[in-house]
């Protein structure tokens, strides 16, 4: 007889069995659901994979404006958008490369990837909106050269949205990915618009001294042996050590002045490319050695500007930055303006990187001279002494929080701790320009 309690029904009048029985046939059915399960879960993994790898065909190739992750050169993905893409030669339907903008990064780093560097499993298509106002020539007037001046991405705010989109459209992709300049290869970071024959480079090979460019090292060797430059071609207006400045008249040397120009905006995101060099004076830094006179930067200027400009455009290239060239640029405009016996300040708009050097510089000299200054002093008075621009002193003091509001006006607090302590925020001032040696004629006296 059997114990009701070892009795088990199931529904619908299955037979009931007994514990040992029950228990053996729930492993046999465990075991069998095991089974099964784990069929299922290979067949639904092999049907994700095919299903996932389908997917990624029938999405390829990407579109422009695709939002997807990369991998980057430190091994790590990250976010990007496709910016253009171009077919690999005799590669099959969907073998393209793809030029991509790093969101997390300056446009700087822009650069072409093979698909196995995308995560085609997290891509997001947004396809960008047809630009209304495509860019149709170069021809531009002298004044939308003026507003789209040197700057990084960042440095977007006085940019009508007409400019920006006009300019970003046409300077989308890097064109030429290195130069080789002297004893340096280096990569270049954003799209300059060399002449047409040279579409097809990724490469070019500068003469570092007249600054003509080629396409092939055979042809920079043969120039080289004919090139009878061995520093700018102009005139020698400050030698300190090994350092020297050259006065280069884009008027007298009108080539020179626009390959100058050519190579520097590899460098500068919102340079417009300037054709009338004529207008300009060019000053290029170089450290001299027995081999000649090697550019390490430059800045340019307008020969006359209404606005008190006496920076139009700065440059230090890559291999020589950190070193102090960019300060130093920035000081010899300002000496460049004493000499004048006028106020300078730079061309805007001012890029946030251009803004920071500016705002260093101008703190330097205003401190220096507030630390040793006895008794009052007036904005005047260090506009007269700096050749710095009303304007800059007084933005930059404000920034410090040295300007206060007592009796009705305005006045400088110099605290010597709190200048101090602004003065090694701002850090070191660079190299110095020796002003004794400084030989510079301005150039109204030229003529």
């Amino acid at each position: 007889m059997v114990s009701i309690d070892t009795l088990t029904t199931t529904e619908k009048g299955a037979t009931p069995t007994t514990a040992n029985g029950q228990a053996a046939a729930a492993a046999a059915i465990d075991g069998a659901i095991v089974q099964y399960t784990a069929a299922v879960e290979s067949n639904g993994t092999q049907m994700d994979t095919d299903a996932s790898r389908k997917r990624r065909m029938t999405m390829l190739p990407l579109e422009v404006g695709t939002r997807v992750l990369c991998r980057w050169r430190d091994g790590k993905y990250h976010p990007v958008k496709v910016i253009e893409r171009r077919k690999l030669p005799g590669g099959g339907g969907n073998d393209y490369e793809y030029y991509v903008h790093y969101n997390e990064f300056n446009r700087r780093l822009d650069e072409w990837v093979k698909l196995e560097q995308l995560d085609l499993d997290s891509v997001e298509t947004v396809v960008d909106e047809k630009v209304e106002d495509k860019v149709t020539s170069l021809k531009m007037t002298r004044h939308q050269k003026r507003k789209i001046d040197e700057t990084h991405v960042e440095g977007h705010e006085e940019l009508d949205a007409a400019s920006l989109r006009e300019h970003e459209e046409f300077t989308k992709v890097k064109n030429i990915a290195t130069i080789e300049l002297g004893r340096y290869e280096i990569e270049t970071w954003y799209f300059s618009p060399f002449p047409p024959e040279y579409n097809d480079c990724t490469k070019l090979f500068f003469c570092e001294f007249c600054l003509n460019f080629m396409k092939r090292k055979e042809q920079l060797q043969r120039h080289m042996k004919k090139c009878d430059l061995k520093h700018p071609p102009g005139d020698e207006i400050y030698r300190s050590g090994t350092l020297s400045m050259f006065e280069v008249d884009g008027k007298k040397n009108k080539v020179y002045g626009q390959n100058l120009c050519y190579l520097a905006k590899l460098f500068l995101d919102h340079k417009t490319l300037y054709y009338d060099v004529d207008l300009f004076l060019f000053y290029v830094l170089c450290e001299c050695d027995d081999r000649g006179c090697h550019m390490v930067g430059y800045f340019s200027k307008e020969k006359h500007s209404e606005e008190s400009y006496n920076l139009a455009c700065i440059l230090t290239l890559p291999p020589y930055q950190r070193k102090g060239y960019g300060k130093f640029l920035i000081a010899f405009s300002y000496e460049l303006s004493k000499k004048e016996g006028k106020v300078g300040t730079p061309e805007r708009p001012l890029s946030d990187l251009g803004l920071l050097s500016y705002r260093g510089y101008w703190t330097r000299v205003l401190l220096d001279i507030l630390k040793k200054h006895k008794g009052n002093i007036s904005i005047k008075e260090l506009s007269d002494m700096t050749a710095i621009k009303a304007e800059d002193i007084l933005t930059t003091l404000q920034s410090l929080e040295l300007i206060q509001y007592r009796k009705g006006q305005h006045v400088i607090c110099a605290d010597p701790k709190v200048l101090d302590r602004h003065l090694k925020a701002a850090g070191r001032g660079g190299l110095d320009v020796d002003v004794c040696k400084l030989i510079w004629t301005p150039y109204k006296e030229q003529n």
